[in-house]
């Protein structure tokens, strides 16, 4: 009987009414939500954010509950739609409907009864009001009250206090405070959410909200949470205003006591009849808090429409990018007019100082651009001069001329700064050189910059490029040293079904025809899933849209001569080119013939005879690869013994997988009889199209020790080194280019090893990793050294990564252009492999780093940064970073994330410092992930659904933030950021 009652209720339940009509309009979208309480992340505000994915969960086993929303004004209500997740098993919810004008009494719209939601259920009402509420007594499902999102439908209009004046100029827009208490920062004052709020410390507080530009003003609204637990206050508030252009401010509204009070929503309007572009309240008293409290702060008003101007702004560059010490450096300024009008006509002047770190200028040099700069236009770079670099942090100073057409308040933007340190990255034997940078011809054009995947500029070295599509189109550069090799980055057009396109490209030396390059887009072009993607058009958008070609001059070309890329008549494609390489060698010889095995012939079996003739012969040192084409089909064996295999550098000496096949496994391995081995002075070109996990790695070692791999070339493969418990190794002066996963990872106990002067161009996942798993070994994974290396353009995952160990260490490091990952990632995540989490001590050490241009966005809609902590399944302790510059990050700088379980938070940060932090050009995206953008420094409140607010806690000292959109976003109670 108890049964079948149960059944009959829910019946009931389920038909009283039919949804509303599905032309009507939620009334609740978007607008305030409360509770009583919630568990973890599940929040009230889930509930009106139109996502059936979200929810909030009432804190478990302690009915009533009960969630409410405001309106914003008073509306006659005829029914609600309240949703589960999709998906979700079905159950039944016992709750009552209630109402009020004021959030204070509440009066029952509809009495207590059961409804099933499978997952959603309907409900008819009548009456009116602004709060509706929702008191749940029972769930069958869970013991405690959940939902996805409340629909409330019907017509605004009835008695109630006004709506919102109109649109609030202040969403989303720069806040600032002159001081805060604890985690309660300046923008959690305008995140549109009334559950955070910036609190003040001494009086008077400030805090001020840049509009972008002037505002004729009608109101200021204050809003603390409505929510009964915020007891009644009064606030001494002024509202001061500066126009724009102005130096002060001057007051708007004089002081005067507001009383907040929850009975009447928590919101005080505050009439302002002004002009404005920056908004300050200055508060002097509160009678419920010893500062300022502020949970919304909203500026109502018509923007008054910027006056045109011009607004001229430095794109400066110097090659090579990340110079060494001793390097000559050339720098460029290209003048860029962001403005709405042109520029004069007239000489416009540039001044460049390199500062050393005191802040003393240490080399000065001028230019000018000539002649009327279209809005939205940029000059040619203007070569400004060179300087020798010297060691150290620098910082890059630009000005350029006041302009003319310039408003005053847009000459701020002729002067920038950028920084510059030397020693950081790979020493390497050739000079990079920018097309974008060098001398463009014949309708060649200038390309980008943007940040977007799949796009000729977006995937490009410094977001620019030169595209070549007319016949006669050029870029030419003049060489700084002796050369007689070439490499250049490039793309050409994929194959209508995929699978590449052959094509030459003309080489010019000082403008004679010297020979063709061969290129194909064979290796590029990848489509679909952005975590696996293949090589079929059809299958979704591109990625990895460039490759690489080299080629050995018929001759030495002296330095200061002009080698250009001319796209002629017999050059049937469209060519985009990236940049070049110049490169002098010679082949190294046989380092002794007596000790040497030498292989008769270039085939695969040839070189394995050799191997084994220097294993079997306690006479052989080891074995010399003369220079040549060497065709290999699998992998060689080395054991028995400790040899040398000495090629006669990888411009000479070059292993090729079947050029008729793709994805061939051909390279190396090893046994512990041969420990002490040595590996240098060859290259290894492979046939990969694709990743493939497994098979493809030239180096896969286990369980081997004290070995050297040095002046390597490896290309076209899946990695170069995957190291399992591999110890005492050294890596040294070697490239690592266009590969489908790691460049490099060492794993399981690795221990002792040295990693130094490598550059990785275009890796499909971490350049350089450090995996502490334990599937093959259960050793720690400590004292390995990761130095002096470059990461450019990796096209999936990091340029750095690091999961667990301790006392490893990672210094004079430089990464550039991440397409879609961070520049370094530090993570305790175990990817489901048994794995060690971080050591206390020794710490885990990031010493001199640079990230320029990191960071993107992966996993669906989770955007990077330039640096990534992930406190995950494993501990999360004993990090230290010292002397990290961030550049431009494409997000934000440095962004601190959470793994749950569930409700609950796995792991916090513990035990991080960093020390001499700078943080310069983290702005506002301007995509789809635009609110998630322009943080120096986030703390991250919600990066996936069914995760939480990073948890735990992390010291800076010597921090420096310019030109970000906000420096700190730290919206958690979870999280705390100690800043000395």
């Amino acid at each position: 009987m108890r049964a079948l009652l149960a059944a009959l209720t829910l019946v009931l339940g389920l038909l009283i009414a039919p949804p509303p009509a599905a032309a009507a309009t939620n009334l609740a979208a978007g607008k305030a939500a409360t509770a009583s309480g919630f568990t973890d992340v599940y929040r009230a505000a889930n509930v009106t954010d139109g996502d059936q994915a979200t929810y909030w969960e009432s804190a478990n086993g302690q009915f009533p509950q009960w969630v409410q929303v405001d309106l914003g004004a008073a509306a006659t209500l005829t029914g609600l739609t309240l949703k589960l997740p999709a998906g979700w098993p079905s159950r039944t919810q016992t709750l009552t409907v209630q109402g009020s004008a004021d959030g204070s009494g509440f009066a029952t719209l509809k009495p207590s009864a059961t409804y099933g939601f499978a997952p959603s259920a309907t409900i008819t009402l009548s009456g009116s009001a602004r709060y509706v509420r929702l008191l749940f007594t029972a769930n069958t499902g869970w013991p405690a009250a959940q939902l996805a999102e409340f629909e409330v439908y019907g017509e605004s209009g009835g008695p109630g206090p006004d709506p919102e004046p109109g649109t609030n100029l202040a969403t989303g827009k720069g806040i600032a405070a002159s001081s805060h208490t604890h985690t309660y920062v300046a923008g959690n004052a305008n995140d549109g959410d009334v559950r955070t709020y910036w609190e003040g410390q001494t009086y008077p507080n400030t805090l001020t909200v840049a509009l972008g530009g002037d505002a004729d003003l009608t109101s200021v609204v204050l809003k603390l949470n409505p929510d009964a637990v915020w007891a009644r206050r009064t606030q001494t508030v002024e509202v001061l205003g500066r126009a724009r252009g102005a130096a002060d401010f001057s007051r708007l509204v004089a002081p005067a006591a507001y009383v907040f009070d929850p009975a009447t929503g928590n919101s005080v309007t505050i009439p302002v009849t002004a002009r404005a572009a920056d908004v300050r309240l200055r508060i002097t008293a509160n009678s419920g808090a010893p500062g300022g409290q502020v949970a919304e702060f909203q500026v109502f008003g018509t923007a008054v429409p910027l006056p045109d101007s011009a607004d001229l702004v430095a794109d400066v560059g110097w090659t090579p990018g990340n110079p060494d010490p001793g390097d000559t450096v050339t720098f460029t300024v290209a003048i860029r007019n962001q403005g709405t009008i042109a520029s004069g006509a007239g000489s416009h002047g540039i001044t460049l100082a390199v500062l050393d770190g005191s802040g003393a200028t240490v080399r000065t040099l001028t230019g000018s651009a000539s002649g009327v700069i279209a809005p939205g236009a940029t000059t040619a770079p203007v070569p400004l001069g060179t300087w020798t670099a010297a060691d150290g942090r620098h910082t890059v100073r630009v000005v350029l001329a006041d302009d003319p057409r310039e408003l005053p308040d847009k000459r701020d933007n002729n002067t920038s700064t950028h920084p510059l340190s030397i020693g950081r990255g790979a020493n390497m034997p050739y000079d990079t050189y920018e097309a974008e940078e060098a001398v463009v011809g014949g309708g060649a054009t200038r390309i980008g910059p943007n940040r977007t995947i799949g796009d000729l500029a977006g995937e490009a070295s410094g977001r620019r490029a030169v595209t070549l599509a007319a016949t006669g189109s050029y870029v030419e550069f003049t060489t700084k040293a002796a050369t007689n090799t070439l490499v250049t980055r490039f793309s050409i057009p994929d194959a209508p079904g995929g699978g590449g396109l052959d094509a030459t490209l003309n080489v010019y030396v000082d403008g004679a025809f010297h020979k063709a390059i061969n290129l194909t887009s064979r290796f590029a072009w990848l489509y679909g899933p952005e975590a696996s993607p293949d090589n079929n058009p059809g299958s979704g958008p591109p990625r990895h849209v460039y490759d690489e070609a080299n080629l050995m001059l018929d001759t030495t070309v002296p330095a200061g001569r002009k080698i250009r890329l001319q796209k002629d008549a017999a050059n049937t494609s469209t060519y985009t080119i990236d940049f070049v390489d110049f490169e002098q060698v010679s082949p190294i010889g046989n380092p002794d013939p007596a000790k040497y095995a030498v292989p008769t012939g270039f085939g695969h079996q040839d070189v394995q005879n050799a191997l084994d003739r220097a294993r079997m012969d306690s006479a052989l040192t080891g074995v010399y690869l003369p220079p040549g084409s060497y065709q290999t089909t699998g992998k060689f064996q080395v054991y028995g013994k400790a040899v040398r295999i000495v090629g006669a550098g990888p411009w000479y000496t070059r292993f090729h997988a079947p050029a008729g096949q793709s994805n061939t496994d051909v390279g190396f391995r090893a046994d512990a009889t041969a420990n002490g081995s040595a590996f240098a002075g060859f290259a290894y070109f492979g046939n990969y199209t694709s990743r493939i996990d497994g098979p493809g790695k030239v180096f896969d070692f286990t369980n081997v020790a004290d070995m050297t791999i040095e002046n390597l070339w490896v290309e076209h493969q899946v990695c170069m080194y995957w190291g399992s418990n591999t110890d005492d190794m050294t890596i040294r002066n070697s490239r690592i280019r266009n590969v489908f996963a790691d460049g490099l990872n060492m794993t399981n106990g690795s221990t002792g090893n040295h990693v130094t002067h490598v550059e990785t161009r275009s890796t499909g996942d971490d350049s350089f990793a450090l995996f502490s798993a334990t599937d093959n070994n259960a050793g720690e994974q400590h004292g390995n050294v990761y130095e002096n290396l470059t990461s450019l353009l990796t096209w999936r995952a990091a340029g750095v990564a690091v999961y667990g160990g301790y006392g490893n260490t990672f210094r004079d490091i430089y990464v550039a252009d991440t397409l879609v990952y961070s520049g370094v990632t530090i993570s305790s995540l175990d990817f489901g492999y048994p794995m060690h989490g971080f050591g206390a001590n020794p710490p885990t050490r990031f010493e001199n780093i640079s990230l320029v241009r990191a960071g993107g966005h992966f996993w669906g809609a989770q955007t990077f940064p330039a640096m990534w902590l992930f406190s995950a399944s494993k501990t999360f302790q004993g990090i230290r970073v010292s002397n990290l510059d961030i550049v431009d990050p494409t997000y934000s700088g440095i962004m601190f994330q959470t793994m749950y379980d569930g409700a609950r938070p796995v792991n916090p940060v513990t035990d991080t410092v960093f020390t001499d932090v700078s943080i310069t050009g983290a702005r506002r995206s301007g995509d789809a992930y635009d609110a998630k953008s322009g943080f120096g420094i986030w703390v991250n409140e919600l990066p996936e659904q069914g995760q939480g607010p990073a948890v735990g806690s992390a010291t800076f000292r010597g921090l420096r933030f310019a030109d970000n959109a906000q420096n700190i976003k730290n919206t958690t109670s979870t999280f705390t950021l100690n800043i000395e």
